[in-house]
C-alpha cells in the first residue's frame, strides 16, 4: 500500500489508478458520514459522489500539513452543509428551556439498540435538527461555529439540537416499549 503522500502525487500526475485508489480507500468512512446527514442511502450516494469530485478537483490545494482523511472529511462534511444551505432547510429559533437538557435517555435502553437502527433514527430527523446534531454531537462543532456555518442563531443551534435529542429520545423510547411488549 503507497503513502498517502505518492498517492496525492499519483493522483495529481494523473496516474492511472490513483484516483480509483485514492476513493477506495476513503469512500467507506466517508459514506458512513454521508448516511449520517442523509435522508436517504440514495442522498447519500449524492453527497458522496459530489464531495469527491470537489476532493479530485481540489487535491493540489491539500498542503500535507494534517491528515489527508481529515482534509476529505471536512470538504464532504463542507459539502452536505452546502447542500442544506441551499435547500434552505427550516430551522425553528425558540428559546430553549435548560430543564429540557437535563432530560437523558436511560444508558440501558441504548445498549439494547442496534447501530443500523440509531443509524435509522437520525436520519429520520427533519433536516434542521439532523445536521446540527450531526455536526455538534459527531463532528465536534460548538454552536458558536454551526451558527456561523448554516447562517442562524446560536439559539437556533440550541434549539435544533435540543428537539434531535428530545425526538431521538421518543423514538428510543417507544422501540424499547415495543420489544418490552
Amino acid at each position: 500500500m503507497q503513502t498517502e503522500n505518492q498517492l496525492i502525487k499519483d493522483c495529481l500526475n494523473k496516474r492511472k489508478g490513483a484516483m480509483d485508489e485514492l476513493y477506495k480507500r476513503f469512500a467507506p468512512k466517508m459514506f458512513g458520514i454521508c448516511l449520517r446527514y442523509a435522508k436517504s442511502k440514495m442522498e447519500a450516494e449524492d453527497f458522496m459522489q459530489e464531495g469527491f469530485i470537489k476532493v479530485l478537483t481540489n487535491l493540489d490545494s491539500f498542503r500535507c500539513d494534517g491528515s489527508l482523511e481529515g482534509w476529505i472529511r471536512r470538504i464532504i462534511v463542507n459539502n452536505i452543509i452546502n447542500s442544506y444551505r441551499q435547500k434552505k432547510p427550516y430551522f425553528e429559533d425558540i428559546d430553549t428551556c435548560k430543564e429540557a437538557y437535563r432530560e437523558s435517555v436511560d444508558s440501558g435502553i441504548l445498549s439494547d439498540l442496534t447501530a443500523e437502527e440509531l443509524l435509522r433514527f437520525v436520519q429520520e430527523l427533519p433536516e434542521g435538527y439532523k445536521v446540527v446534531f450531526n455536526l455538534y454531537v459527531v463532528e465536534g462543532y460548538q454552536h458558536k461555529e454551526i451558527a456561523e456555518m448554516l447562517n442562524v442563531s446560536e439559539s437556533t443551534s440550541k434549539t435544533q439540537l435540543l428537539k434531535a435529542r428530545k425526538a431521538l429520545q421518543e423514538k428510543i423510547k417507544s422501540v424499547v416499549y415495543e420489544q418490552a411488549i
